[in-house]
């Protein structure tokens, strides 16, 4: 896990160079994202800071993930029928491992993943921009509770 204020620091430098305003809402944000041990969905993150901000609307958040999603500070990990999670701690492709009880998400650290990349795209042909791994199970949390 990479360093959450140095995270802080390089999103708060991406914004500040693209002509964005670092509001205390926004920072909030920010430091959710950083320390994104569980992945939150802007859902998660806006309950998070309401007390704290409690004029923010969902809508800020919204906003405030998709411009870092765009920025690339932000991966987003995209679900059918459930809300988006986000990974603002390592904003680069990498596996996650899934619950499927419990909805939790954590990184895994595989090797090799870049080399499967380079070796599927001299095979394919194919200009490979970006990729996703994901295991799905149940974590050992929820198979004690079994």
């Amino acid at each position: 896990m990479a360093d959450p204020q140095d995270r802080v620091d390089k999103m708060i430098h991406e914004l500040k160079e693209h002509g964005f305003r670092v509001t205390p809402q926004r920072l909030a944000v920010l430091k959710i994202l950083a320390a994104s041990h569980g992945h939150p969905s802007v859902e998660m993150i806006f309950e998070r800071i309401k007390p704290d901000f409690p004029t923010t609307s969902l809508a800020t958040i919204y906003k405030t993930v998709n411009l870092l999603k765009d920025l690339r500070e932000v991966v987003e990990l995209d679900f059918s029928g459930e809300s988006n999670r986000y990974d603002g701690n390592k904003p680069y492709p990498h596996p996650h491992l899934n619950c499927t009880k419990c909805k939790s998400i954590v990184d895994a650290d595989v090797d090799g993943l870049t080399e499967l990349a380079q070796h599927l795209a001299k095979k394919t042909g194919y200009q490979i921009l970006t990729h996703r791994l994901d295991f799905f199970g149940i974590c050992p949390r929820c198979q004690e509770t079994q």
